[in-house]
């Protein structure tokens, strides 16, 4: 695994061959940050990495400059090389959480400016995943979420969605939370 761009640009991390996880592909990351360019300044954005996997995407939004990223994975094995990646890096923008990802989505008291998800893609919950951070209080007014997901799954109808973008065989929908006129935020 190779961070793509920003201050830890080149940085490899060796991914144990045992994990269950599929790294987003270099190509597909590279697209898509360039997407997320257009719609966030990485520097203003408190991200959120829900089933982090291998911690690819945290680490290259760690290395764009991110104030604060939470990563988010269940599986103890990758947790703990997620936990040690970033302890290797020692930035501390970096918070890895091992628990269930849909339940932290539904009960974190934090919210985010972008909530990230690469759910298994044979996940049951995974065509909700878009009402349970969208109706949610974990992203932000305004705030954008990804979802990374097979070729099976089409989000288009979704009253949020914004656009998807296919890389190869990895497809991403993007959506944005609507500003509530009265709210705050």
């Amino acid at each position: 695994m190779r961070v793509v761009t920003g201050k830890y640009k080149g940085r490899h991390f060796a991914v144990p061959t045992s994990f269950k996880a599929r790294p987003t592909t270099d190509f597909a990351k590279e697209n898509l940050f360039n997407v997320l360019r257009a719609y966030l300044d990485f520097k203003q954005t408190k991200a959120l990495d829900l089933f982090a996997g291998t911690g690819a995407i945290t680490l290259e939004l760690l290395s764009r400059g991110c104030p604060l990223v939470v990563s988010v994975e269940k599986d103890r094995r990758h947790f703990r090389f997620i936990a040690e990646t970033l302890r290797a890096l020692g930035d501390k923008a970096a918070r890895p959480l091992c628990t269930d990802a849909l339940r932290y989505a539904e009960n974190s008291k934090m919210t985010f400016d972008l909530v990230f998800a690469d759910p298994p893609y044979a996940l049951p919950e995974l065509a909700d995943l878009p009402r349970i951070v969208l109706e949610g209080s974990v992203l932000k007014a305004g705030g954008l979420f990804v979802l990374e997901h097979g070729r099976d799954n089409n989000f288009d109808l979704h009253p949020f969605f914004l656009e998807h973008r296919t890389y190869g065989s990895v497809n991403f929908s993007f959506f944005r939370k609507p500003v509530d006129v009265n709210s705050e935020d």
